[in-house]
């Protein structure tokens, strides 16, 4: 699709821009296990903002243990990991202009009884949280159950599988990353309880960066002619999770 007429975007002369991924949070960056090859939401939007503001993306996957870190201290010229903006990463980073909506679920094994909600979550103190360090659900996570009954997980993946063996009792995650899981589990797992937070995901980029600007252009520019739209919905409402094999990652 071609960009709208009414926003003239810079032109960045074809320069390559490090993009560090974790390619473990599903939709948004993973790779796919049938094929091999990096897939997702953040490829999709950057591949197509690399052709509109002529640079070349080069993706680096990364921990997202020190991601963000990395990216204030110029390691990488921006980041793409699902990155909830957040008050207190805005004070070593940059945010792009949000792009996705998400709330804060609590994803339980199939027949769960013991609770409904969040509240009768806490109440219960024999019930145990899973969760990624480093994220905006872990916060929540030790907010809602005090630290001594959140287990930490590498990934997402990683909590998702220790539920699904009954070493947890339930994973506090992004509703988008959630549907994920209960399209490949649908029949182990649900969502119990209303959202718990509403929060905004944006790119990052090193303090200063001349680069926010032309990539806040280029969402401006793929909101405008429906592109982020359709990306949406070919991610977060199409997209069969089973299709990319049972290894298939996701975060924060």
């Amino acid at each position: 699709m071609a960009p709208s007429c009414e926003l003239e975007l810079p032109d960045l002369g074809g320069r390559e821009v490090t993009i560090a991924v974790e390619n473990a949070y599903l939709p948004f960056n993973f790779i796919d296990q049938v094929t091999g090859e990096p897939a997702g939401w953040d490829y999709d939007v950057l591949n197509e903002l690399g052709k509109r503001l002529n640079f070349v993306p080069v993706y680096i996957e990364t921990s997202w243990d020190g991601m963000i870190v990395a990216v204030s201290q110029g390691e990488f010229d921006m980041a793409a990991d699902g990155i909830t903006i957040t008050e207190e990463r805005d004070e070593i980073v940059d945010f792009s202009l949000g792009y996705i909506q998400l709330q804060q679920r609590l994803l339980a094994r199939a027949g769960e009884d013991r609770f409904t909600s969040a509240e009768e979550f806490a109440a219960d103190e024999s019930l145990i949280m899973g969760s990624q360090p480093g994220t905006t659900n872990y916060d929540l996570s030790v907010e809602l159950v005090g630290a001594e009954r959140v287990q930490a997980f590498d990934t997402f993946p990683i909590a998702v599988q220790a539920l699904l063996n009954g070493d947890i009792d339930a994973v506090l995650m992004d509703d988008v990353a959630a549907q994920g899981y209960l399209g490949a589990e649908g029949d182990r797992l649900t969502l119990i309880g209303e959202p718990l937070t509403s929060e905004e995901l944006g790119f990052i980029f090193p303090e200063g960066s001349e680069l926010r600007d032309a990539i806040n252009q280029g969402l401006a520019s793929l909101a405008a002619d429906g592109t982020l739209d359709e990306m949406f919905t070919k991610w977060f409402l199409e997209f069969d999770p089973a299709s990319v094999g049972e290894e298939s990652e996701e975060e924060a």
